[in-house]
Order: structure tokens, then sequence, then C-alpha cells
């Protein structure tokens, strides 16, 4: 600002002193000399003055080009005192990122220096501020959104489409930058990574292992990136937490199965069929489940599943099934629909009559088929367009540089994080005779996606018909 100042002082001198040299030409001429009288130019515009007072001649008037010895003044208002580090958005607040929403700050600042400049009182500056000025858009950010897996229906079919339909809704001009890792730690890290150097202003992350990726979280915060954790909490210093309360879940599933057991429930026994232990979402399903079992049937077996996979889960059935004998099961803890699925076909195949009850989550497709069929006794509904809103509306906000509060007025639980704004949903149990009120009522899947010809009589007995 302080080079332009100086600049439009020194076309000022160089107006004036062409000026008088046009007088001298002029007074070299023939004819009558005339001279304009100092009072009428004290008329005329600013931009002829050099400054207040008569202009004088002679070897003791100091140069014209000399430089004013004092301080040159910023005609800028003086700037609020700036706000301590992370305290716009939570515990995990990035610093204020330069080509995010301080590109607004920039045009900001053009606009002042305009404005400063406008008022120098030169005519020829009045000019130019006459014409169109810009005006201030609402930044529109580019959003990386990384998923875990493809092995559950749920990323791809729901939460993937969801939140880039609601990025597109309120944020038209906004980009979302799409990964998937498969289920593969290193490569959830190689794309975290690659969005950071890509140049993403916010991220969410839906973590493979959120341990293995606290330091990438880590350095996309301190790239000044805001992550807003979606489904699962990741650790690291996050900006915001968008999911379902896990450890209700839990509950939900484990009061489920007793009903279903019946008599069985008192002494009973079980297997427990846990989800992956690098998701924390997976230890407190694990124990929320636990609070409810413990006292009421015995846990004869219990395995983890690495990476969701239904795979695993079919290979630990398999055992449990020859550990425990085909009669020694009186109800599966399934922590999800797709290890509910690889459950029920191990079953299945070393022909185990009758089924015991099944648990599930996430409601799947074919996991709501299995119910109307009786062969999963439940899942759990998540509305994920409520969840896939709400880390839209929260990526966008931050992108933006936006306190989430108004967005994320609770914050997380979980003893790993304080103060983080947060945002968790209840969690719907569902079975065959709550498909139609559930899943159905709110649009997530219709009865005919539902009542294939394959499953035509199992609805007609469920009252599934349109």
């Amino acid at each position: 600002m302080f080079r332009t100042i100086r600049t439009i002082r020194a076309i000022r001198e160089i107006r004036t002193i062409r000026t008088i040299r046009a007088g001298t030409r002029r007074a070299e001429q023939p004819g009558p000399r005339t001279r304009e009288p100092r009072g009428r130019r004290a008329e005329g515009p600013r931009r002829h003055r050099r400054a207040e007072g008569p202009r004088r001649e002679g070897p003791e008037h100091p140069r014209r080009d000399a430089r004013d010895p004092r301080p040159p003044v910023d005609p800028r208002p003086p700037l609020s005192p700036r706000p301590p580090e992370g305290s716009r958005g939570g515990a995990g607040s990035p610093p204020r990122r330069a080509g995010r929403p301080r590109r607004l700050g920039v045009l900001a600042a053009a606009l002042a220096l305009t404005a400063a400049l406008a008022g120098c009182g030169s005519a020829e500056q009045a000019h130019l501020a006459d014409g169109p000025s810009p005006t201030l858009t609402e930044f529109t950010p580019r959003i990386g959104l990384l998923l875990p897996d493809t092995h559950t229906a749920r990323w791809e079919t729901f939460d993937r489409p969801l939140i880039e339909a609601k990025v597109d809704q309120i944020c038209p001009g906004c980009t979302v930058d799409y990964a998937n890792a498969q289920g593969h730690v290193a490569a959830q890290k190689q794309q975290l990574e690659s969005m950071i150097t890509g140049g993403v202003d916010v991220m969410i992350l839906d973590p493979v292992d959120a341990r293995a990726l606290a330091p990438a979280v880590s350095k996309a915060i301190h790239a000044g990136i805001p992550v807003v954790s979606y489904d699962r909490l990741a650790d690291g210093p996050i900006s915001g937490y968008v999911s379902f309360d896990a450890r209700r879940i839990g509950r939900l599933q484990a009061e489920a199965l007793l009903r279903a057991m019946g008599p069985e429930a008192d002494g009973g026994q079980i297997v427990m069929m846990n989800g992956d232990p690098a998701d924390p979402n997976a230890t407190a399903l694990k124990r929320g489940a636990l609070e409810v079992f413990n006292g009421r049937v015995r846990v004869a077996k219990a395995y983890d599943t690495d990476r969701w996979r239904p795979e695993i889960a079919h290979a630990n059935m398999s055992g449990a099934i020859a550990a425990l004998g085909a009669d020694g099961i009186d109800g599966v803890y399934a922590a999800n629909d797709g290890i509910a699925g690889a459950v029920i076909s191990v079953l299945k195949s070393d022909f185990v009559e009758p089924l015991p009850p099944v648990t599930g989550q996430d409601a799947d497709l074919a996991a709501i088929q299995r119910i109307v069929a009786g062969d999963q006794y439940m899942t759990v509904y998540k509305p994920f367009k409520s969840m896939a809103d709400a880390a839209a509306e929260m990526a966008v906000a931050l992108g933006r540089g936006d306190p989430p509060g108004a967005i994320a007025p609770e914050h997380a639980r979980e003893d790993t994080l304080r103060g983080v704004p947060a945002v968790q949903f209840d969690p719907i149990p569902v079975t065959a005779g709550t498909v139609r009120d559930t899943v159905v009522r709110d649009g997530m899947y219709t009865i005919a996606q539902i009542c294939t010809p394959k499953y035509a009589s199992a609805c007609a007995r469920a009252g599934l018909t349109v």
C-alpha cells in the first residue's frame, strides 16, 4: 500500500514539473506574457497542488523529488486483535491457511486499498473509483472425501452420493475429491497425504485405522486443513465429528438378541463376532453389548474381524461351530450386516437348524431381505442422509473458515477428545415388523427393491405389499 501511495505522489510531482516547463516555454514565445494568478490555481482540483501554501522557487527550496522524512501513514483502519489459534473451531481448529478463506481477506484488503486511495482527494483516483467495485463472494472450498472400503455396502450406496449431493446443494461451486481405501491403511494414508499436497481446503475422513492415521491427520491440521471425522472417530486434533452413538448401538443389538433368544437368554451361550479392533466404533459397540450380556449369557467364543472383512468372519464362524458344535450356539452377536451375512452363510452350509438369532448393523438391502425371510433377526438403521448432510454442512463451514458451532451444538464424549464439535444421531433397531416404518418410510428402500421375486412370499407374510 505504501508503494502505491509513493507512486501516486511521484505522478503528481511529474505533472507539476510538466506544468512549470510548459509555462516556461510560453514565456519564451513573443507577445505579451500572461501568468495565471496563484489564487485561481488554488481553486482547481487538488491534484495540481503538491503541498499547501504558495510555491517558492529558489535554491533554498528542497528538491521536488525529495522523500518525506516522516514515515508513511497507513490509511487502513486498525486491525482488530487476532483470536488465539484454534479458537474458531474447537480443539482441532487449524491455523488460518493461505489460499483458503484468506483469499477472501486478500480481496477485502484490495477493497480497503481502493477506498484509501480514493480518499486522497485526487480527481483521477475518484474517476477510477466510479467504475463497478468488486464484491465479496462466498468462498467455495475444495473438499476431500475419504471412505474406508467397498465391501461394506453403505459407503458407495449411501454415504458418498448423499454427501456429494448435499455439498452440491449448499455450495454449487464446491468440488469433492473422492478416494476409497479399499480397506488398506497404507492406501488411505497415501490418499490423505495426496489431498494435502493437492490443495484441498477441508477433509471428511472415515479412517480405516484411526491410530495408524493419526500422524497424517496431524499433518493435515498443521497444513491448515480442517478434518471432519465421519462415522469413526479419528485420532489426532480433528476439527469436527459426525456419527452415531456406537455404544448405544451395541446395547440395542445385545438387547434385541436377548429378546430373540427368549428363555435361553438366561444362562445360554453366544458367539460374539466383533468388528475391526483398529476401529474405535468396534470397541464402543463391544463395550455397549457386554454391558447388556454380563450376568445374562455366557460368551462362549469371541472374535475380532480384521478390517470388517466378511471372509474373515466366515472363517471365524466356522471355527466357532467346530469348537462348540451346531447345538452349542444359542445366538450370534454380529457387529454389522456384512459379518451377519457371513455368519448366516456358514450356519446354512453346516445345516444348522433352526438358525440361531443373528444381529447386524447398517440396514444393508441384503440384510433387510434376510430379516424379511427370517434368516437374520435384526439390524440397526442409521439414517445416513441426516449424517451425510451434517458432515457436508460442517465441511463447507470449516472450509470457509466459519465455526461449526451452529451445526454441531454437542461435543464428542470420548475420553480422548475434549471440546471437539460433534453431531451424534440416534440409531434405530429394525426387525421384520418395523421394516415398513423405518427404511421404507424414510425412502431408503422401496418395497419393490426389497420384495424381489425371491422374497415375494416372505414379504407377503411380513405385510410388505404395495
